[in-house]
C-alpha cells in the first residue's frame, strides 16, 4: 500500500467510525504533512488530528485507527534480546510459571516507576508472549488481548503498585487512582499491541471495520461500557443545545403561516393585477405535550436513560413532558425531570425509582401496556404525542395489541424506538413487526440517530 493509498484508506475508515471529514479537511491534512517533518511519528499523529479531529470525544477513535493505519512499530515488536525468556533451541518464547512470575516482576517495576517507554515495549512483549491464538478459523482473530491480559492478570498487582505509590510520598486515595488510571493505560496499550497484529495479517480495513470502537455518538448504547456510559452523559446537554439552537432558527424560518389568497389578490389590485407582495395568515402556536414510556430492563435501561436526559434537556420545545418507566409494572418519573435539575441526580434518581418498576421479574409489554391505560390513560390527549422506549422484547407474552392501539389512537402522534439493530428484529421473542404495526418503529441505536429523531418530530 502506497503512502497515498495509506492516507485515504486512514480518511475512510475515520469516515465510516462516525466521523465527518469533508475533501477540504483531506485537502487540509495533505498540507499540513507537507509543511511537517516526516521522522517524527507524534508530529504527523498531530498534523492529522489537528486537521481532521473537531472534539475532543472523537479522539479515542482517531488515536485507534492512527495506530492501525501508521503503526510504531511492525513484526514482533520486541527484539530477541529482549525477551529474556526465550528458548534459543526452539526459537519459541516459554510460558511457565517462572518465567510468568518473572515477566510480573518487570511489569510491576515499569508501572511503579511510571515508565511509559518500557510498559509499550512491555505491552507488546505480553501480547506476543500470551496473546497468540493458533489454530483459529478464517476470519478470525489470532491475537487477542483478552488472551494476554488474562494470564498476566495486571489487576493482581494493584496493591504491590499501590504500596509502591505510598512510597512516594503519595495519598492512599491518590495512589489507588493513579494504580487504577496506570492499569488501563496498559490494558490500553495492550489492545492497541493485538491491534497492530492483526491489521499486519489482515489488513488495517479489517480491524478499522470489525475492532476499532466507532465515536461516542455512533457507539451503540446497548454495547457501551461504564467509561463510555459516562461519555454519553456528558455529551447529552452539548447534543440538547445543539438541537434547540438548531430548532430555533429553523421555527423563525417557518414563522409565517399559509398564505392568504384573498388578502394577496386584494393587495396585487394597486399593482395592475401583479402580487408583488404575498400576504399570509397568522400562524398559530402548537407545541406538543410529551408522554415517554420507557422500557428500564437490562442493557435497554441505558437507552431509556439517555433519551429522557435529552427530552429532559429539550423540554422548553415541549408544551409538557410526563415520562414513565417500567419492567411489567408502570411507574411515573415525571418529578425527577425538573428544570436546571444536575444530569448526576437525575440519573442517580431514575436508578432508584425503576429499582422497584418490576413486580414480577421479566418484561411484559402487554402488561405494562394495560396498566399505563388504567392508571394513566388521561396522560394522552389531541394534542399529546406519545413515545415509547424499548426493544419491543416482551418474553412471548401477551401483547395486548388492541391496548396499544387505544393509546396510540388517543394520541395526536406516536412513536417507537428501538435500539436494536433492525436485523435483530423478531429474533427470539422480539414482536417488533407486530408492535411496529401499530405505532411506527424507528430504529435508534446511538446519540446521533437519537438527537436526529428528536430533531425530526420536533
Amino acid at each position: 500500500m502506497s503512502l497515498v493509498d495509506r492516507h485515504i484508506a486512514f480518511l475512510e475508515s475515520l469516515r465510516g467510525a462516525g466521523m465527518s471529514v469533508s475533501l477540504a479537511e483531506d485537502l487540509d491534512a495533505l498540507r499540513a504533512l507537507g509543511a511537517l517533518d516526516w521522522d517524527d511519528r507524534a508530529t504527523v499523529r498531530a498534523g492529522y488530528a489537528a486537521t481532521l479531529v473537531k472534539k475532543q470525544s472523537q479522539r479515542p477513535t482517531f488515536d485507534a485507527l492512527f495506530d492501525v493505519y501508521f503503526p510504531r512499530m511492525v513484526g514482533a515488536g520486541v527484539g530477541t534480546g529482549d525477551v529474556q525468556d526465550e528458548d534459543e533451541e526452539s526459537g519459541g518464547v516459554r510460558d511457565n510459571a517462572e518465567a510468568l512470575a518473572r515477566f510480573r516482576d518487570r511489569l510491576a517495576e515499569a508501572l511503579a516507576g511510571g515508565d511509559r517507554q518500557a510498559m509499550v515495549a512491555l505491552a507488546a512483549e505480553m501480547v506476543a508472549r500470551f496473546g497468540a491464538m493458533p489454530g483459529r478459523g478464517p476470519g478470525l482473530s489470532s491475537w487477542s488481548a483478552y488472551t494476554a491480559l488474562q494470564r498476566v492478570a495486571p489487576g493482581e498487582l494493584v496493591d504491590r503498585l499501590v504500596q509502591a505509590l505510598l512510597g512516594q510520598g503519595r495519598l492512599e486515595d491518590e495512589a489507588r487512582r493513579e494504580a487504577g488510571r496506570r492499569l488501563g493505560s496498559l490494558t490500553s496499550l495492550v489492545e492497541g499491541d493485538a491491534r497492530r497484529r492483526i491489521a499486519e495479517e489482515k489488513g488495517p480495513e479489517h480491524v478499522a471495520n470489525v475492532t476499532v470502537r466507532p465515536t461516542i455518538d455512533r457507539l451503540d448504547f446497548t454495547a457501551a461500557r461504564k467509561a463510555d456510559l459516562e461519555e454519553m452523559r456528558r455529551e447529552i446537554y452539548p447534543l440538547a443545545r445543539r438541537l434547540a439552537t438548531r430548532l430555533t432558527q429553523e421555527h423563525h424560518a417557518r414563522r409565517r403561516g399559509p398564505l392568504d389568497f384573498r388578502r394577496t389578490i386584494r393587495a396585487a389590485v394597486s399593482t395592475g393585477g401583479v402580487p408583488l407582495t404575498t400576504h399570509h395568515r397568522p400562524k398559530r402556536p402548537h407545541r406538543t405535550e410529551l408522554v415517554v414510556l420507557c422500557d428500564v430492563s437490562g442493557s435497554v435501561a441505558n437507552f431509556a436513560r439517555f433519551t429522557l436526559l435529552l427530552v429532559h434537556a429539550l423540554q422548553d420545545q415541549f408544551g409538557s413532558v410526563r415520562a414513565f418507566t417500567f419492567i411489567d409494572h408502570v411507574h411515573e418519573v415525571t418529578s425527577h425531570f425538573k428544570p436546571g435539575a444536575d444530569p448526576g441526580e437525575v440519573m442517580a434518581g431514575l436508578a432508584a425509582s425503576t429499582a422497584h418498576a418490576a413486580l414480577w421479574g421479566r418484561t411484559n409489554y402487554g402488561r405494562a401496556f394495560t396498566k399505563f391505560e388504567e392508571q394513566h390513560a388521561d396522560a394522552l390527549g389531541p394534542r399529546s404525542a406519545l413515545l415509547i422506549l424499548g426493544d419491543a422484547r416482551s418474553n412471548y407474552s401477551d401483547l395486548h395489541l388492541d391496548v396499544l392501539k387505544r393509546l396510540a389512537g388517543s394520541a395526536r402522534h406516536a412513536w417507537w424506538l428501538n435500539p436494536e439493530h433492525r436485523r435483530h428484529w423478531d429474533t427470539g421473542d422480539s414482536a417488533a413487526t407486530r408492535y411496529g404495526e401499530v405505532v411506527p418503529m424507528v430504529e435508534c441505536r446511538n446519540l446521533a440517530q437519537l438527537g436526529e429523531f428528536v430533531h425530526d418530530i420536533l
